[in-house]
């Protein structure tokens, strides 16, 4: 077989960086899509937590969710609902019950949907979300005990989106929430995605993920919220920045306070301080210190 002359091996190489490179544009949105729409690092199952608990089967927005309760030690003075953040799972509401459930408080944590070991094949970034989160509370004795959600980061999002739709939560602690689903996903792309990419694939998210991507927004939904809000959010996050929170504060109607704690990203405990200030507003939901 003769060698290819230079000129033709350069010819013949540079088309297939050409075609190439028009394989992966029509890919991007294809991809950026899954990413947005199907968690990573799904768990086949959890283990099982060092403190006493209960298994749950919850039912969801035509989902089946798989999650703890935590009792409270001594009577019960409120539940605390923690969601937990994108790519992860119940497994932190461990630590939430710990710091809880000895002031009172009984701790629901489950896996949200499409994640560890609930049902659903998509994440919809509070859209069901919120309806599941309803479901959940629809489930609870029957009473007038006061409900705090502790979300972060998706989790943060979720609670705010279900907190100005339904009366019975009466406080929420966003941890790093994003502002809204289209402003986050055009952030975090890529540079060499580009914005016309990034709206063609929340396009795709729209038809395969059977929601609207504007209705995912805590920015949207702050102005309807009554109960307080407590925003929590690393000053170092550069992965959703603190602006984030910084807007939805200005867009909350009612009581809101937001902490930009120094030295944390988006991926870094909040630190003690932070989270005694997050004891006292749960505290404060019930009049206690």
């Amino acid at each position: 077989m003769r060698t290819p002359r230079p000129g033709i091996a350069a010819a013949v190489l540079a088309g297939c960086l050409l075609l190439g490179a028009l394989t992966a544009a029509r890919l991007i949105p294809v991809w950026s899509r899954d990413g947005l729409l199907h968690p990573p690092h799904r768990a086949p199952a959890l283990g099982e937590p060092a403190i006493p608990h209960e298994d749950l089967e919850l039912r969801g927005e035509g989902v089946l969710l798989r999650g703890w309760r935590f009792q409270a030690e001594g009577p019960r003075r409120g539940l605390v609902v923690y969601l937990h953040g994108f790519g992860d799972d119940r497994r932190e509401g461990e630590g939430i019950a710990r710091r809880f459930g000895p002031l009172g408080f009984d701790v629901i944590a489950y896996d949200s949907r499409a994640h560890g070991e609930s049902g659903g094949s998509a994440c919809t970034y509070g859209v069901l979300e919120r309806r599941d989160l309803e479901r959940v509370l629809d489930a609870e004795r029957p009473g007038t005990i006061p409900v705090a959600l502790i979300g972060g980061s998706l989790g943060a999002a979720v609670a705010l989106e279900a907190a100005a739709e339904d009366p019975r939560i009466s406080l929420v602690v966003a941890i790093a929430p994003f502002c809204d689903l289209r402003t986050i996903a055009i952030e975090r792309a890529p540079f060499f995605v580009g914005r016309e990419r990034m709206e063609e694939c929340l396009r795709l998210v729209e038809r395969d993920g059977g929601f609207a991507v504007d209705d995912a927004s805590p920015l949207a939904a702050a102005p309807r919220i009554r109960c307080p809000v407590l925003l929590v959010h690393g000053a170092e996050d550069r992965t959703t920045p603190p602006e984030h929170s910084r807007r939805i504060q200005a867009a909350l109607s009612g009581e809101r306070e937001l902490i930009v704690v120094p030295g944390v990203g988006h991926y870094d405990p909040a630190g003690e301080a932070a989270w005694a200030r997050i004891e006292r507003a749960v505290l404060g939901m019930v009049g206690g210190s």
